[in-house]
């Protein structure tokens, strides 16, 4: 067993991540995490580095390009009417799939209900988060499948699942052992505005007093619907984590090997039994909250124009053309892809099956109980009062 444990957390956070995980920050150290610049230039940084290859670069364009043509075609099908509302990730491509390469098969994600990149990290087939958006299902990927869980409305209730799994990880004797096909750790991701929730800070209480490995991942996009983060918190909200006795750490957002590089240290702190982290993106909303918010009544457009520049898929295709490290065909191949991914969507979402009315009965237990079959049946024969009445 490594000298960490639940009981008794290791005292030390290990060579160079000491200060970096620690209140070094509090006290005016260096504060983002960048390692590529808007402009598309690889950037040093005292404790964190991209220890990947230029395929994996490669791969992470690839996964940011074709992430966002699933927001955006979903966008588009919510405006045709093929979908009841539709949560965009515009702009937050980079902390997504940054953060979600870094998980391991045996770590456990919870997603809020924007995490499409996250999911696409983990395999989760776009068709099935466009159902959940469709009205058709309840989510129809098996957590167990991919180790992510299910998409959740209720804001910030998703941190407490996440740090009760993690605690549940613990008891299971897969944290800190030293063996890295067993070690595991969870990720929950939140959102700025999710900070002010109850169960966010209960969730950190919970996590901080049983050290358990969680990685609390805040995509600070810098809007809570239409409420500045400046109206959400006095200080940096990577800072909050010290006051509940564990370390923060802020990351350019819009970088995709800083998001990588940070979390992947976070994760591997957790899987070694130190306990959690928050880890704060700092990124920006490009588009509107849901498809039924309208940002123009409450942004200005400048500040929009201002993050176009920081486009996180922009900058990877910059460094990667500044280095000859691909060539043309290589984002066209990517560009046909793309286009192959949204028709599959468009045809896809359309032809998904409406569900059967009684279905719901059957998706609420494993194992139906008597009050809820009783219930069925007397709606299936409310149904069968109206003459004709369809049941699906």
């Amino acid at each position: 067993m490594s000298s960490a444990s639940a009981d008794h957390p290791r005292d030390g956070l290990g060579p160079d991540l000491g200060k970096v995980f620690g209140p070094s920050h509090a006290d005016g150290g260096p504060e983002l995490v960048q390692l590529l610049t808007p402009e598309g230039e690889l950037r040093e940084h005292p404790d964190f580095s991209f220890d990947g290859s230029i395929e994996d670069v490669r791969g992470f364009y690839r996964d940011l390009v074709l992430t966002r043509r699933v927001d955006t075609e979903a966008t588009a099908l919510q405006r045709q009417g093929e979908l009841g509302i539709w949560a965009q990730m515009l702009g937050q491509e980079a902390a997504q799939i940054g953060s979600g390469r870094a998980l391991l098969p045996q770590d456990m994600a919870f997603p809020t209900y924007r995490e499409h990149g996250v999911a696409w990290c983990r395999g989760v087939d776009p068709l099935n988060l466009l159902g959940l958006f469709r009205g058709v299902d309840q989510g129809a990927w098996d957590p167990r499948d991919n180790n992510f869980g299910l998409y959740t409305i209720v804001i910030g209730a998703q941190t407490l699942h996440a740090t009760g799994y993690a605690m549940g990880m613990q008891r299971d004797g897969v944290v800190g052992t030293g063996d890295p096909e067993r070690d595991a750790a969870v990720i929950a991701y939140f959102g700025d505005g999710a900070t002010s929730q109850g169960d966010v800070n209960e969730a950190f209480i919970f996590a901080s007093v049983f050290n358990s490995p969680t990685v609390f991942f805040c995509q600070n996009n810098q809007w809570a619907i239409s409420e500045p983060i400046e109206r959400q918190s006095r200080i940096p909200l990577y800072q909050r984590a010290l006051g509940f006795g564990f370390p923060g750490i802020r990351g350019d957002g819009n970088d995709v090997l800083a998001c990588h590089a940070v979390t992947k240290a976070a994760l591997e702190r957790a899987r070694e039994g130190s306990g959690p982290t928050f880890v704060e993106a700092y990124t920006y909303r490009m588009g509107a909250h849901t498809t039924t918010d309208d940002p123009t009544r409450y942004r200005l457009s400048d500040d929009l124009e201002h993050w176009k520049l920081k486009d996180p898929i922009a900058r990877v295709e910059a460094y990667l053309k500044r280095g000859g490290h691909a060539d043309d065909a290589f984002f066209a191949d990517v560009q046909v892809e793309s286009e192959g991914v949204a028709e599959r969507l468009r045809e896809g979402c359309r032809s998904m099956p409406d569900p059967h009315i009684l279905d719901i009965f059957e998706q609420v237990y494993a194992e139906q109980t008597p009050e809820l079959a009783l219930q069925k049946q007397e709606y299936a024969a409310y149904l069968d009062s109206f003459e004709g009445a369809a049941q699906s």
